[in-house]
């Protein structure tokens, strides 16, 4: 099962996970479009990238933001040109930023919500706008917190809420086409004790052992299943939500964690 000779377009590429999606999908031999921010440093991400990685596949890297219809009208149009069309799209933007219900600057709220879920609805116009598009997949990089309070970043779990109920009018919409549209709820992995502290609550408090096997996930994992919901053999995933945390949502019992 591969992908050769499909095009894959990933946002969020300066990520660590969204480099390990790209060498995933590259290795499984699609072309990669790979977008990092504005404000990210090209040349860098280009050199940590590696000329191994890059010989795996053909790799165009783009810098634009994905808030903006114009910016993501000049995306689609220089990836068009080079490649004249995108079969697979990630949306992989995950801004978390601690703030709180009472004391939310609105402009801070608008800022994290456009980052999470205004750049995957552009995308996703984009993506359906394509007049050779009669399949295709869109997957959208999410989190529990999509339905799990973080007690720390309020509007980051009220975007990727917004972000859940997107993917299905999209499925259902797009499916028309041939077009699947498909959620990734990614659970903790090393550093989200960091990523999500918090004074409210303990979700992420002796986390690593709150996943059944007290083992966390990974980027790898994530981009496995990216790559498995590319591939045509997942055509009859639409509009699903899968959960890739190892269990960590289901626990509610500390002294029953395994220690060892």
């Amino acid at each position: 099962m591969n992908l050769r000779g499909q095009v894959a377009l990933i946002s969020d590429g300066e990520a660590e996970s969204g480099r390990a999606i790209a060498r995933k999908l590259l290795t499984a031999g699609s072309r990669v479009v790979i977008n990092v921010a504005p404000t990210a440093d090209l040349d860098s991400l280009k050199a940590a990238f590696g000329p191994a990685d890059k010989e795996r596949g053909e790799v165009l890297w783009t810098q634009y933001g994905l808030s903006h219809t114009a910016d993501v009208e000049d995306l689609w149009k220089e990836v068009l040109t080079h490649w004249r069309r995108v079969d697979v799209l990630v949306h992989n933007s995950q801004l978390v930023h601690p703030v709180s219900v009472e004391d939310c600057d609105p402009q801070r709220y608008q800022e994290l919500m456009d980052v999470n879920v205004k750049s995957a609805f552009l995308l996703t116009q984009a993506f359906g706008r394509q007049a050779e598009t009669h399949s295709g997949r869109i997957i959208y990089v999410s989190t529990i917190h999509d339905q799990k309070p973080t007690g720390s970043s309020f509007v980051y779990s009220v975007a990727k809420g917004a972000l859940a109920m997107l993917a299905r009018e999209a499925a259902l919409e797009l499916g028309r086409r041939g077009v699947s549209v498909n959620v990734i709820e990614m659970g903790p992995v090393e550093g989200d004790d960091l990523r999500f502290a918090s004074s409210l609550s303990d979700v992420y408090t002796a986390y690593r052992f709150k996943v059944p096997s007290a083992v966390l996930g990974t980027y790898a994992d994530l981009a496995h299943l990216v790559w498995f919901l590319a591939l045509p053999e997942s055509r009859f995933l639409n509009g699903a939500s899968i959960r890739l945390d190892g269990g960590f949502h289901l626990h509610y019992m500390n002294h029953k964690m395994k220690r060892e």
